[in-house]
């Protein structure tokens, strides 16, 4: 985990910023670098804000390149920084369904 309190810089556009690498969530490798300038210094966070890694995927795709920015912007190793944490995708339920598992008493 990386220090709070570590200064990477100024935020600079980068000729590659438009470079996609989360296809399912179309998010760009400028918006990663972004988030990483606001202080999300991790895959999580950057996760929770750009949703990076939560398409239909799962992050199978684009989690080593998302891992891969975010260490590259800091100057850290990819191997350096922590995993995902995997998680279920949600999908949504309709109330029927809950409704069936009511049993009487």
């Amino acid at each position: 985990m990386t220090d709070r309190q570590y200064i990477i810089g100024e935020f600079s556009p980068a000729s590659d910023d438009d470079l996609i690498i989360c296809r399912c969530e179309e998010i760009t490798k400028g918006e990663i670098r972004r988030a990483v300038f606001d202080g999300m210094f991790n895959i999580c966070e950057v996760r929770r804000l750009l949703r990076c890694g939560m398409g239909l995927c799962q992050g199978l795709t684009c989690g080593r390149l998302v891992k891969s920015v975010i260490a590259g912007e800091i100057g850290l190793s990819a191997t350096a920084l922590e995993d995902a944490t995997a998680r279920a995708p949600m999908r949504p339920t309709e109330m029927f369904i809950f409704a069936k598992e009511v049993t009487d008493e």
